[in-house]
Formats: structure tokens, C-alpha cells, sequence
């Protein structure tokens, strides 16, 4: 093996914008050829990617899927800086084979998803990698989700730009896991019911509430029971169980779900959106 030195390393990361560690790799890969080193980084996305860094991918694809049995689910989300790109075919496809990917393999988190292969000899961090050098735009693996159920569906938006997975207490209930997603992307809960909201959140809504009711020149002693009023009332907005169902007739989600089955619930939900 061609012995790479430290000088020759901080050269093309000079020359390149990219990392010690990738332009240690190139320069191996290439023999130490530091032109052949450079087509290296540049195929692989990385020579104009870590000058891309400061750019934000805002757009991009977004991707639930299921397993056949509906007991695990996973969602992606792989972001791009133009609408132009996230419509494109391939694009789409590549998102669509990382959540395929994710779903066989169920990994415990992005990093773990970026690491396993993905094809043609590359692992999922090197194939998006490759997309930054070929489309020319910052692209990375934005968001990655999943859950396990009895039951679990899936919701996604036609645009691409929202998608929802859901895991019910009990199984044979397609119809309203399909309506439950659809309420999630419409109502974005942010968690099932008032005892998941996290703490900070909750802090967060109480000093808001004391706030308010201060600017409304509310006595300082009627503060934090004015507060914890106006937190039952996020409570009814924010989390999923307790909101009005969309599409019934004045009832929330849990009385829709226990009018189907008195102990059909929620478990959990992801949702991940643009």
C-alpha cells in the first residue's frame, strides 16, 4: 500500500473542501494519485459537499412503508434543496430503496441506517454522498422513524411532503389506523395523550399561559390557576386521543376508536414532514 502522508492529505483537503479522514480514503483509493484522488472525492460527492454545508435542504421526499404482517413501520425522509429534484423519478426511487432498506433491516437509529449497504458496493452514507456530486445540490438523510404494534399503518401525503405511521392496540382495524394517519397529518399532535407530552413542553405552555394572563392583567396570585386552565385546553388541542376526530360528528379520536372497539387505542405515531 502507497504510504500517504499527512502533507499530501491537507493538500487536497485544501484543494477539495473535504474531510481529513475522505481525503486520506481518496488518496489510498487513487494510489496516491492526487488528480485520481480528486475524481475520487468528486464521484463520490464529497470534494463540493462539505462546501454545500451552509446550504439548506429544505425540500426532499418523504417515505412510510409497512412490513406485510403491519407489525413495524419505518418513515424517511431524504431532503434535497429544490422542489425540481424531490419530483424527479430517481430521486424518489432512491428514497423509496432507503426505506426499503430500513424497513428489512430495522436499524435503532439514522446513523446506524447511513452505515448499512446499499447497492452497486456502496452503504446508504456513500450513496447520498454520490447524489450531492451528480445533482449538484446539498442532499442528505434528513429524518428516520419507526415504531413496532399489534397493528401498524401508514399515511402518505400525495405530494411526497408528509407521511405518518401509526400502531394500534389491537389488529384488523385498516379502516381506522388509515383514518387515525390521516388525522395526525391534518391535526400534527404532538404526542398520543397528556401523559407523553414532555415535561419541557409542558413547563413551556405553563409560563407561556402565566404570561398571558399577566398582559391581561390577571391577579399574580391567579397566575398559575389561570395557566394550568389553558394547558387542559392544549391538552384537548395538541394531543392526539384528546382532539376533536376530523371526521366525525363532535367526538374525539378516542371515543372514534372506542366506539369501534372499547379497547382499541393509539400506541404510538410518528410523523415526519417537510
Amino acid at each position: 500500500m502507497v504510504k500517504i502522508s499527512v502533507t499530501d492529505i491537507q493538500k487536497l483537503r485544501e484543494t477539495s473542501g473535504a474531510g481529513m479522514m475522505d481525503c486520506k480514503k481518496a488518496l489510498e483509493e487513487a494510489g496516491g494519485d492526487f488528480e485520481g484522488a480528486q475524481d475520487w472525492l468528486r464521484k463520490k460527492g464529497i470534494a463540493k459537499a462539505a462546501k454545500r454545508e451552509d446550504r439548506e435542504a429544505k425540500e426532499g421526499v418523504v417515505i412510510a412503508v409497512a412490513n406485510a404482517d403491519q407489525t413495524r413501520g419505518v418513515v424517511v425522509a431524504l431532503n434535497c434543496e429544490t422542489d425540481f429534484v424531490a419530483r424527479n423519478d430517481n430521486f424518489i426511487g432512491i428514497t423509496a430503496k432507503i426505506a426499503d432498506i430500513a424497513l428489512n433491516n430495522f436499524p435503532d437509529s439514522l446513523e446506524a441506517l447511513l452505515d448499512l449497504p446499499f447497492e452497486g458496493g456502496v452503504n446508504i452514507r456513500e450513496k447520498v454522498g454520490e447524489q450531492n456530486g451528480i445533482i449538484g445540490e446539498k442532499i442528505e438523510l434528513g429524518r428516520y422513524e419507526r415504531i413496532e404494534g399489534a397493528q401498524v399503518l401508514t399515511y402518505n401525503h400525495s405530494n411526497n411532503k408528509r407521511s405518518v405511521l401509526v400502531a394500534l392496540s389491537m389488529t384488523g382495524q385498516d379502516e381506522a389506523g388509515r383514518n387515525v394517519a390521516m388525522q395526525i397529518a391534518a391535526m400534527s399532535p404532538v404526542s398520543v395523550g397528556k401523559d407523553d407530552v414532555d415535561q419541557k413542553m409542558i413547563e413551556k405552555e405553563i409560563e407561556i399561559g402565566k404570561e398571558l394572563a399577566r398582559n391581561e392583567g390577571k391577579p399574580e396570585d391567579m397566575l398559575e390557576k389561570i395557566a394550568l386552565g389553558r394547558l387542559n385546553k392544549f391538552f384537548q388541542d395538541s394531543t392526539l386521543l384528546s382532539q376533536k376526530y376530523v371526521r366525525g360528528a363532535g367526538e374525539t379520536v378516542d371515543q372514534y376508536l372506542r366506539g369501534l372497539n372499547k379497547d382499541l387505542t393509539v400506541t404510538a405515531f410518528k410523523h415526519v414532514a417537510l
